[in-house]
């Protein structure tokens, strides 16, 4: 039997902690769609999130080495966002959560409305 233990290094509990709140995957669903782009481009992509949530959330995903940041030295300046190799070797993962909340969500409404 798997144990997930609440101490020490559980890589499932660190794992989903990081990407279970509520922008980080949208994040990067928005950067895999449209590769790399400005923060004011994807706070537009994703009209809901504060600009101080963005920028929670991509900090946090590119301390995790899911997205990197690229400045460029202009005026003023110019900041890029993109995903990283291992950034995008979560998105099929991604992808099929996405497929499957898809597929079983009238199901999931049906079994709310009978439940409440």
């Amino acid at each position: 039997m798997e144990n997930f233990h609440p101490t020490g290094n559980c890589p499932v509990r660190d794992v989903l902690s990081r990407l279970g709140d509520k922008w980080s995957m949208l994040v990067l669903i928005t950067l895999n769609a449209n590769g790399v782009m400005r923060f004011s481009d994807i706070h537009k992509t994703i009209e809901d999130v504060s600009q101080r949530m963005l920028t929670v959330t991509l900090r946090t995903l590119e301390a995790d080495g899911l997205v990197a940041r690229k400045i460029y030295a202009e005026v003023p300046p110019r900041v890029e966002y993109c995903l990283t190799n291992t950034g995008h070797s979560l998105i099929p993962h991604i992808e099929a959560l996405v497929g499957w909340a898809l597929e079983n969500m009238p199901v999931i409404l049906k079994n709310r409305e009978t439940k409440s």
